[in-house]
């Protein structure tokens, strides 16, 4: 009973559409006959209206459908007449888009449009391009598929075909061809679709209905076989992938796979076997990640091994193919190996390995297109595992970087050093080393071809920054295992050529002092040929990898290091070894360093280093600072000797540690500052008539003020009243030239000596006796 309900609602709503459809065609062919547009266009709209009807199941659909069909031929042929109506068929193509509803806007400029490319006032496949975007408004799958099927039948004789009407000017057969394969795969969408909607319970009455608008679809490939244009090359190439991806199930491609790969290697040199293969492995990489529960069926038919298999017999049958489609082959088989099969870096190496086959026996790679395809498989590894690790354990990886050419060869340096660094991936075994600066040798040494002297040095310097940071990310908890990837990286670095190592050698240096760091207390003193990562053994190391700054030459930089050493030592308590890098570091000083501000600049390291050691014993002690007081006496400028023996002064009074306070010693120092500033404003009156600004003597009075809190004996109130009088005469002599930053330095020195003053207790009593 239900059903005879259900059909008798539906042939009630069927009628009840074409009377609404025979109500307003009345009203339509008034307004025709009357050369009435606009009334024309307001009942044809209302009469489309009654398509928008979802009561009806696609039988009775059509049956409305075609009533208004007919009602839009005898519509056309008034468009077609301007003179009837009056306006353009451009202002009337606008004129039909404000419509209100959306599904009689698109019948009326489907209808509009065909006339449009009739009168040849637009070039037809913009029209066409435009149709069929615009039909994508209407998402419901039978009024969509309806429309679309109109579209499809209006525009059929209107498509640039060879020895059409519409061909030429910009228009041509594969406009004609996109049009139809993209209205075909709309409409397959929309068909299929229809499988997904509905309550469970009426599935079958959907699968139904589904089955009775397939021819619908089909109608498409009925227009595209009548194009006369499509040749045998369209069809292989545009025509066919597209209607195979359209047609048939990726299942049934999974399923069928040896059957189609079997073919491959028959067919005519002539077919792009590389597109049809490559497509096809990508729409088996979506079907496979789709859902999880597909991959058993990936390897039950073996397809990794059936689809290299296939490969190989291609490229083996297509003598001729040339060497960029073969490796674009391999690339798509990696992305589908990664992509469906990401846990078996057996079939990842065995991709690989396919390509270094390919490449070997062959030069360097010059094809630039070639070598596009090889950088995209060596990163595609990268790029999946996130991991530079797992790539170090490809053992084909490094065979297929070595037919690289050296420019590529570095671009693909600087793609894994930048994988590494934005992933954070610590490399930690020597091995690993040795591999990964083996893939990376393009930055480390100069290749054939391509010397240091011929790069550009912002790129140069860029790259070797890059090397440098790389160095701190190699790592291992195990002292030992730290060890040897220092050595390691040492004898790569050696090689890279004197303009590499200011880059290289300072990082691999502090890498070794952390792992001196990590061992504080061991002495080293191991019998047995294996000896221990101790501190000594990593400092007689890091002594070879300093002095190879040597051939740079770079003493500068040497010079900071060795002092960074004897700190280190300092720390492990090996005052021998602290005490041999101090005698390096005052060597090059010596010997090497000859500017006059890095002279300067050298001698204040030297002195701060030394300040903060607290390993060397008296003797130790004494012939290092006398070093470095005499050198601070003799460098060039007065200036720059007064600053350097002032802070010499600082070896002599260390607050945190016992026993080195001599304030004697303190006192010295200072005075003979006195004395440099004082000649230095002399020697300043001779030169220049003016005896200069008192800067000097404001930073020594800063010294004194300092020892004077710390509680030096030998500095007093009265020694620093000494000193203010000294400057203020200074200050106010004739030829005395006041600069305002020692002006103001000296102003703000008298405020916080009043500051003290004005605090009390015990340090207020201290500068109490100080007159200001």
């Amino acid at each position: 009973m239900m059903i005879s309900n259900g059909i008798e609602d539906e042939e009630k709503w069927l009628a009840e559409g074409i009377a609404g459809i025979q109500h307003n065609a009345f009203y339509l062919h008034r307004a025709v006959d009357s050369n009435n547009l606009r009334e024309a266009l307001k009942y044809s709209a209302q009469l489309l209206s009654e398509l928008r009807t979802s009561k009806l199941s696609p039988h009775k659909y059509y049956e409305l459908y075609m009533r208004a069909f007919d009602e839009l031929r005898r519509l056309e042929m008034f468009f077609k007449d301007e003179d009837r109506h009056g306006c353009s068929i451009v202002d009337l193509y606008e004129l039909v888009q404000h419509a209100g509803n959306v599904l009689p806007r698109l019948y009326l400029l489907c209808t509009v449009g065909s006339v449009y490319i009739k009168s040849k006032e637009a070039p037809a496949k913009d029209v066409l391009k435009d149709l069929v975007e615009m039909c994508r408004a209407v998402q419901n799958p039978i009024r969509g598929l309806f429309l679309r099927s109109y579209l499809a039948q209006v525009s059929r004789d209107k498509l640039p075909d060879i020895g059409s009407e519409y061909e030429g000017e910009g228009d041509t057969v594969m406009d004609a061809v996109e049009f139809v394969l993209q209205n075909f795969t709309e409409m397959n969408k929309l068909w299929v679709r229809m499988q997904h909607q509905g309550p469970v319970r009426e599935k079958e009455k959907l699968e139904k209905e589904r089955s009775e608008l397939r021819d619908l679809v089909g109608k498409n490939l009925h227009v595209l076989s009548q194009i006369e244009g499509v040749d045998l090359e369209i069809y292989r190439d545009a025509v066919l992938p597209r209607v195979l991806e359209q047609v048939f199930p990726d299942e049934y491609h999974l399923q069928t796979l040896e059957t189609l790969l079997g073919a491959c290697p028959q067919l005519q040199p002539t077919v792009d076997l590389k597109t049809v293969l490559s497509q096809l492995m990508e729409r088996l990489s979506n079907y496979a990640a789709s859902s999880p529960e597909l991959l058993p069926e990936f390897l039950q038919v073996e397809a990794f091994s059936k689809l290299s298999n296939a490969i190989g017999k291609v490229i083996e049958a297509q003598v001729d193919m040339p060497i960029v489609g073969a490796i674009t082959l391999y690339v798509s088989l990696l992305s589908f190996t990664l992509r469906v099969h990401p846990d078996r870096l057996d079939y990842v190496d065995q991709v690989l390995g396919a390509c270094v086959k390919i490449l070997s026996g062959k030069a360097k790679l010059e094809d630039s297109k070639a070598t596009k395809q090889v950088v995209a498989l060596l990163s595609a590894p990268l790029d999946k595992y996130d991991d530079i690790v797992t790539a170090l354990t490809l053992s084909n990886y490094p065979r297929v970087m070595d037919h690289l050419d050296a420019g590529t060869n570095k671009i693909m340096a600087m793609v894994i050093i930048r994988s590494i660094m934005k992933n954070k991936t610590f490399v930690s075994t020597s091995d690993k080393v040795e591999v990964l600066f083996e893939l990376i040798k393009g930055l480390i040494k100069d290749l054939e071809g391509i010397s240091t002297d011929d790069l550009d040095e912002e790129d140069f310097n860029e790259e070797q920054n890059s090397v440098a940071c790389l160095m701190h990310i190699l790592y291992n908890d195990d002292p030992e295992e730290m060890l040897k990837i220092i050595c390691t990286v040492w004898k790569h670095i050696m090689a890279g050529g004197p303009k590499r190592l200011p880059f290289t050698v300072p990082p691999l240096v502090f890498s070794a002092l952390k792992l001196v760091r990590r061992l504080q207390g061991q002495d080293g003193d191991v019998a047995g040929e294996e000896v221990p990562a101790t501190p000594r053994k990593i400092f007689q190391l890091l002594n070879q990898i300093i002095e190879s700054l040597s051939v740079v030459p770079a003493p500068e930089l040497a010079l900071r290091l060795y002092l960074q050493c004897a700190e280190g030592a300092n720390d492990c308590d090996l005052e021998p070894v602290a005490y041999d890098f101090f005698t390096q570091a005052f060597v090059l000083y010596e010997e090497e360093i000859a500017d006059s501000k890095a002279q300067v600049t050298a001698i204040h390291l030297i002195i701060g280093t030394l300040q903060r050691m607290n390993v060397f014993g008296v003797e130790n002690r004494d012939t290092l600072t006398h070093k470095a007081t005499g050198y601070s006496a003799k460098l060039l400028k007065k200036p720059d000797q007064c600053r350097a023996v002032y802070a010499c002064s600082h070896l002599f009074w260390v607050d945190d540690q016992d026993g080195i306070k001599d304030g004697e010693r303190v006192l010295l120092c200072l005075k003979r500052s006195l004395r440099i500033a004082n000649a230095a404003q002399q020697m300043a009156n001779v030169t220049r008539g003016s005896s200069g600004p008192v800067t000097l003597f404001v930073e020594i009075l800063n010294k004194y003020l300092y020892y004077f809190e710390k509680g030096n004996p030998q500095i007093t109130a009265s020694v620093i009243q000494g000193l203010i009088d000294l400057i203020k005469t200074e200050m106010q002599s004739d030829s005395a030239t006041g600069g305002p930053a020692s002006d103001a330095f000296f102003t703000s020195t008298l405020r916080y000596i009043q500051f003290q003053k004005q605090k009390g207790g015990a340090m207020g009593e201290k500068y109490e006796p100080i007159k200001l």
